[in-house]
């Protein structure tokens, strides 16, 4: 069972790899250019990953873990961007950040 868990934090962590390199390759002036850049490119194929990990995990995971818990993503993404980007962390992202993480916590001592 623990394998599963692995997939699932690699998928998690694949998927925000994949959103910053998104982020990263928006610098296109076009949308085609901004598709076509690498980091656009990597960062879909990392997206791709992430669903196969996500799958894995979800052969043995219940959904109603599994799925709460790629919510944890969103805290990874928004501090990531606070750090890479200089993307303001207001105190009601801040707040959102820990509701996130505490319902994560919530529904998954629950299992």
């Amino acid at each position: 069972m623990t394998w599963f868990y692995v997939a699932l934090a690699a998928g998690i962590l694949l998927g925000v790899a994949g959103q910053i390199l998104l982020k990263a390759g928006a610098s296109g002036e076009t949308l085609l250019q901004q598709f076509l850049s690498p980091q656009s490119i990597i960062g879909l194929a990392l997206y791709f990953a992430a669903a196969v990990c996500y799958m894995l995990a979800l052969r043995k995971i219940p959904v109603s873990i599994a799925f709460p818990s790629v919510s944890l993503s969103y805290v990874l993404v928004a501090l990531l961007g606070f750090w890479l980007y200089g993307e303001a962390l207001t105190p009601a992202k801040l707040g959102g950040i820990a509701l996130v993480c505490a319902g994560v916590f919530l529904i998954t001592r629950s299992a």
